[in-house]
Parts: structure tokens; C-alpha cells; sequence
């Protein structure tokens, strides 16, 4: 290798190596970007009322702003507040699960009882170890809710992500034209384009994904209340913000409910809410998505969850959040650059060549028999005449 390609190796390896030390900053830099495609799209429903978007854009700044006023002031603090109780709640009431997963084993009608043999074990020793003072449990515990503990830090994260959004909403085509000038000049058309298709397909699923945690939020606060479980708000927010998790959230959300019923006087209300949580899942899954995210770009369950350990692994619990964006911005590039652009291309090109090469005869002529036999057909010393 010559020392211009040593120099352009070592300068790639030093932006990679700066691209990780980064990526939480850029991590942020993404979520900023999601909030302004909401924000954008909620003003240009607002232009086609017949405003500017000068006009648009306070308006559309100042009613989220109300929003979350709104959200934060009445939904927050007591959701904090319980959301408290009931941690208090699980910690210690677990030294007295055991027991009442036997009561309600012993409650179900005689069908559905469980086999001596299958009869749940003696969790004592188990629940000793998870509640000990130096237990490794709760260390995984403290540091899974490490997230919620650094107030500070995360209002900073907020404010960071706000601004961002903010100067991304107001001046969106400079942005956009100062990145595609990192690209080639032959190819700056054709990355506008793609970024226009990762625009409307996260308009889309942000406003799909809103409208389903709206839905999964009413209709958990609702059955909940119906079935007499305590901390209602708080089973309900969980279960409207974890559903931005797909496969992991809706499993997370009806943990906490379920061990609060099982704490109750009447444990089997914990089959009750697993069985509502269920029924609202089935609802949001075969009516509500296929409706509200009928222009959703489609994801398999397979890579989505592959996508989602790989992005919690790399940016932590708000990669995890924001895996789904993250998996649909790159399936698009995918599609778009690597598979159209150059796999697609070549294979036309490939084909095109071998259709135009020169093709050999499959074998050579054979000689006619007349030319064996010479010009008269008396073979080659011609005829007696002429000897």
C-alpha cells in the first residue's frame, strides 16, 4: 500500500474510533431528529389551514408545550408517587409470594389443580438470597432503574434533545444540505430522496406508535380499575410507555400488576389482569396496528428483536427505546443504497455483459466431402487428364 491509502486507513480507523466514543451524543442526536419530524408534521397539518409556517411552527411549539405542562404537572407526580408504593409493595411482599402462589394453586377448581408432583417448590432459600442486604439481584435491580434515579442527568439529556429539535424544526433544509455534501456529488439526488423515505416512515411510525400507547393506556387504566388493583395510574403509564418497546415492553408491563394482584387478599386476580392484558394485546396486535400503521415500513419479528438487543446492548435503556426508529432508518438505507443501488446494479450489469459478449461456435464446420476429393471430386491429385 502506498502512504496516501496508509494515511486514509489510519483517519478511517480514528473516526471510527471517535464515531464510538460518541455514540451516546449521537444517540441524542437521533432522538432530536425523531421530535422534529413530529414537530414538522404536526405543522404542515397546521399549513393546510392556509397558514405560513412561520405561524405554524409557534403554534405547533406552544400547544406541545402545554402538552407536556399538562403531562408533567398532573400525570407525573402521582405516577412517581405510586410507582414508589409499589416498588415498596413488591420488595416486601416477596417473602410471602410463595405462599400465596400455593393459595391460589389450591383455589383453582379441582380440574385445573396442579399435581402433587408439580406442585410449586419451596422458594424460601431463593427469596432469602434476593433479598439479602449484599444479594447480586439487587444490584441488577439498582442499576435497572439507575435510569430513573439520575434526575439531573436525564433533565440535561432532556433539555440537549429540546434544543436540538428545536434548531433542526426552524431551519430543516440547511441541515439537510450541509449533510448531503458529505456524500458524492453524483450521488446528493439520490440520498435527498432516501432521506425523504426515513422522514415519512418515521412520521408514520411515531404517529402509529402514539395512537397505540394512547389506546394500550386507556383500556389498562379501564380494566384495571374494573378489576380493583391498586396503583392503577401507574400499571397503566407503564403499560402505555412501554409499548414503544415492541416484544419486551408489553412482557415488562404486566409484571408489575400481576405481582401487586397476587399481593392482594384475592390473588386470583393476577390471572384476571393477565388475561386482560392479554386480550388488549390481541386488540392492539390484529386491529389497531394494521390500521394505524398500514404505511408503517414492515420489520420482522426476528430482526426487530435481534435489532433491539443489539441496540440496548450498544446505547443502553434509551437504545432500547428508540431501537424500532434506529431498525427502520437502517432498513431503509439497506434497501435503498446496498441492495438497489449497488447489489441490484451490479447484477444488471453483470447480466447486461454476458448478454452482449461475443459468442463462440459450438464447433467447427466439418469439411465437405467434395473438398476431400479435390476440385472434381478425384481427390486431391485431380484428374488423370491433367497428370
Amino acid at each position: 500500500m502506498k502512504l496516501g491509502e496508509w494515511l486514509g486507513l489510519i483517519c478511517l480507523a480514528a473516526a471510527l474510533y471517535i464515531l464510538w466514543q460518541i455514540r451516546p451524543l449521537l444517540l441524542l442526536l437521533f432522538a432530536a431528529v425523531v421530535i422534529a419530524i413530529a414537530l414538522n408534521s404536526l405543522a404542515l397539518q397546521v399549513q393546510r389551514l392556509g397558514l405560513s409556517r412561520r405561524a405554524a411552527l409557534p403554534i405547533v411549539i406552544i400547544g406541545s408545550m402545554l402538552v407536556g405542562a399538562l403531562f408533567g404537572l398532573g400525570i407525573v407526580p402521582p405516577f412517581i408517587e405510586q410507582f414508589s408504593l409499589l416498588i415498596d409493595l413488591v420488595l416486601n411482599g416477596i417473602d410471602t409470594l410463595p405462599s400465596r402462589l400455593e393459595m391460589l394453586a389450591e383455589s383453582l377448581p379441582e380440574p385445573l389443580q396442579l399435581p402433587e408432583q408439580l406442585r410449586f417448590p419451596d422458594l424460601s432459600d431463593f427469596f432469602a438470597w434476593l433479598t439479602a442486604p449484599d444479594s447480586a439481584a439487587l444490584d441488577v435491580f439498582s442499576n435497572f432503574f439507575s435510569f430513573f434515579n439520575s434526575s439531573l442527568q436525564v433533565l440535561l439529556q432532556l433539555l440537549l434533545v429540546s434544543v436540538l429539535a428545536l434548531m433542526l424544526l426552524f431551519n430543516p433544509e440547511a441541515y439537510r444540505s450541509a449533510i448531503l455534501r458529505m456524500f458524492p456529488a453524483f450521488y446528493r439526488h439520490r440520498a435527498d430522496v432516501i432521506f425523504g423515505q426515513c422522514e415519512v416512515a418515521l412520521g408514520n411510525w411515531l404517529g402509529g406508535i402514539l395512537i397505540s400507547s394512547l389506546f394500550v393506556f386507556a383500556l389498562s387504566f379501564l380494566g384495571l380499575s374494573l378489576l380493583g388493583i391498586n396503583l392503577v395510574l401507574a400499571h397503566a403509564l407503564l403499560a402505555g410507555i412501554l409499548n414503544f418497546i415492541p416484544n419486551i415492553g408489553p412482557t415488562l408491563s404486566v409484571a408489575f400488576p400481576m405481582m401487586v394482584a397476587l399481593l392482594s387478599p384475592e390473588p386470583w386476580k393476577a390471572i384476571a389482569v393477565f388475561i386482560l392484558y392479554l386480550i388488549i394485546q390481541q386488540i392492539e396486535a390484529y386491529l389497531l396496528t394494521p390500521t394505524v400503521m398500514a404505511r408503517q415500513v414492515n420489520l420482522l419479528p426476528a430482526f426487530t428483536l435481534a435489532a433491539q438487543i443489539f441496540f440496548a446492548s450498544i446505547f443502553g435503556f434509551l437504545g432500547l427505546l428508540l431501537a424500532l426508529p434506529l431498525t427502520v432508518v437502517a432498513k431503509i438505507w439497506i434497501q435503498e443504497l446496498v441492495i438497489q443501488d449497488i447489489l441490484d446494479g451490479w447484477k444488471m450489469s453483470s447480466r447486461r455483459r454476458l448478454l452482449t459478449a461475443p459468442r463462440l461456435p459450438a464447433a467447427l464446420p466439418k469439411p465437405d466431402a467434395d473438398a476431400k476429393n479435390g476440385p472434381e471430386g478425384n481427390g486431391p491429385e485431380g484428374t488423370s487428364e491433367e497428370i
